[in-house]
């Protein structure tokens, strides 16, 4: 059994993954053209627990090995925005697909919660406070994997400072001389660097220049 899951690991993830796209995908039938909000809550909680299984499967993988792969970094990305930004961006789609759908069907879906919602959404002010919100979390979140990932890969604290005040090796471009275990975690990790600059420019620029009101 237990050899069977770390074969075909991918194969499974992938599976839950297809699940829980059709899961949502129920919720958005039976919630937006069926009005059966108590029902489709139940598709949610058929969605959050195929990322239950993910994890687990995560968790049992790793004990198997006892190394960090990219399986494991994968699926807790997932996860991490799961459980962070796709909350927020759920709720966003949700709200938007009861004005598009509501529109079409010639009903009202939205509420006067929502309404005040998409108001507050055109102020550049909450805007910029929101991204800046954002951005701290998102930074929080990057110090703190990068932070275990970099304890993986270095023998001690000082070995981690050393990488830290000498940037160096992010030149070098090879895992050997980086402070990540592996090329796997490498390559995830330089990748969400990246990421998060770009990100952390973006989400502080509705501060820096803050767009006029819309109407």
């Amino acid at each position: 059994m237990l050899n069977s899951l770390i074969a075909y690991q991918w194969e499974i993830f992938i599976s839950l993954e297809v699940l829980s796209v059709i899961a949502l995908l129920l919720f958005g039938i039976v919630r937006y053209f069926l009005d059966r909000k108590k029902v489709s809550r139940l598709f949610i909680g058929v969605f959050l627990g195929f990322l239950f299984l993910e994890a687990v499967l995560a968790l049992i993988i790793y004990q198997s090995t006892g190394e960090i792969s990219t399986f494991q970094i994968v699926i807790a990305l997932f996860l991490i925005y799961a459980c962070t930004f796709g909350v927020f961006d759920f709720l966003k789609l949700d709200r938007w697909m009861r004005e598009k759908i509501g529109g079409w069907r010639g009903i009202e879906l939205l509420t006067e919660k929502d309404y005040r919602i998409i108001e507050r959404n055109k102020d550049p002010k909450y805007l910029a406070k929101k991204y800046r919100r954002s951005s701290l979390i998102h930074l929080t979140l990057f110090v703190i994997v990068q932070s275990i990932f970099w304890m993986y890969g270095t023998k001690d604290f000082e070995e981690l400072i050393g990488y830290l005040k000498d940037l160096s090796w992010i030149e070098e471009g090879t895992p050997e001389e980086s402070p990540y275990p592996n090329e796997a975690v490498y390559a995830v990790g330089m990748i969400w660097g990246i990421v998060f600059i770009v990100d952390f420019i973006w989400s502080w620029s509705y501060t820096l220049s803050p767009s006029k009101p819309k109407e």
